[in-house]
């Protein structure tokens, strides 16, 4: 279970009585699956399987194997017997090639000379853990828990591209958030793609949380009447999830930005985290839909998945350097304890020990 709450929960105050207009659109999310043809339910949906107590270590075990096209490119380069230059040109190329990005390279680069100069280094293993150093530093900014409980309800807008994972990583927060005790509402925004709406219901199934969903209807304002619902019925969070979108969609951006300005009517201050899902396999890809989605939406923070078997893992440093949002989560597996907060240091010594 996660341990990223900075507060308990509130109740969220006195239930008051949804509006009839609102009724017909909030459900219990039950019997969707006798919906859903199991062959849909096998592809869209892993079961969550809910461990007594998950170790932290062996999930360490999995980012590490999950790393490991990334950070042996780079062990590589430390194999050899001497410090010189040859030894930081290969460097380069392997965090390149791992893209962490230019900007992130040199900056590395030049902190880690700095470091093997202040620790009189001779030998290039010592380089290496003086790399596992500069990596956790560089990293450390993007290190922040998420907040539940300051607002009620606290209502997140959760947006990214088709095939990131953004659906089910709403999927396994909102069952840690359900089994934290905390009441928590969702809003099936993707109003135009029905396997969205179906994948999101067995989510709340198996979460036992209710469902604010509507073929076909409009998506702002399928997320106003999940915020007023949410605060209605006393909820600890309200979850939106948005159709997939690509930067370069200009018109569908606009509507992510009307979504939000609606949730913003529905409660002031909402949303309090706007959530961009990203695929850690894309890597530079990642970085430019991280800066588009920020200029559009003013990101709060990140859930990178899917980094079991990239080789492109440095693309959380080439994060780090050019746009510092916060990664709330990684992720590194289908299963429900796949999803688990981000640590700099584990992060850079997955990689690189």
């Amino acid at each position: 279970m996660f341990s990223f709450f900075k507060k308990k929960f509130g109740g969220g105050g006195a239930a008051a009585t949804p509006t009839p207009a609102m009724e017909p659109m909030v459900r219990p999310a039950l019997e969707s699956e006798a919906r859903l043809p199991d062959s849909v339910i096998a592809e869209a949906v892993v079961e969550p399987q809910v461990p007594a107590a998950a170790p932290r270590q062996s999930w360490l075990d999995k980012l590490r194997q999950g790393l490991r096209k990334t950070g042996s490119s780079i062990a590589q380069v430390f194999t050899g017997t001497q410090i010189d230059d040859a030894l930081y040109e290969e460097l380069e190329a392997a965090l390149l090639m791992a893209d962490a990005g230019v900007k992130a390279t040199e900056f590395l680069l030049e902190d880690l000379k700095r470091r093997v100069k202040e620790a009189k280094a001779t030998e290039p293993a010592a380089v290496r853990g003086l790399l596992v150093e500069a990596l956790s530093e560089l990293l450390k900014p993007l290190e922040k828990s998420l907040s539940v409980g300051e607002a009620s309800p606290t209502v997140m807008m959760v947006v990214g591209v088709n095939g990131a994972g953004k659906t089910t990583s709403i999927g396994k927060l909102t069952r840690h958030l359900a089994d934290a005790n905390a009441k928590v509402l969702l809003a099936a925004a993707d109003t135009f793609r029905a396997a969205a709406r179906e994948q999101l219901s067995v989510w709340a199934d198996r979460a036992q949380v209710e469902i604010v969903s509507q073929e076909g209807g409009d998506p702002s304002a399928v997320t106003f009447d999940a915020v007023v619902a949410g605060r209605a019925r006393g909820c600890d969070v309200v979850i939106a999830d948005t159709a997939g979108r690509l930067p370069t969609q200009l018109h569908l951006m606009e509507e992510l930005k009307k979504i939000k300005r609606t949730i913003g009517k529905a409660q002031e201050g909402a949303p309090h985290e706007v959530l961009l899902v990203v695929d850690g396999n894309t890597g530079q890809n990642a970085l430019s839909q991280v800066k588009s989605f920020d200029d559009a939406l003013g990101l709060t923070g990140l859930i990178v998945t899917k980094l079991d078997g990239t080789a492109k893992g440095g693309v959380l440093a080439a994060i780090a350097r050019e746009r510092a949002i916060p990664v709330y989560f990684i992720g590194v597996g289908e299963k429900l304890e796949d999803l688990q907060t981000f640590n700099a240091r584990e992060f850079a010594q997955a990689l690189l020990e």
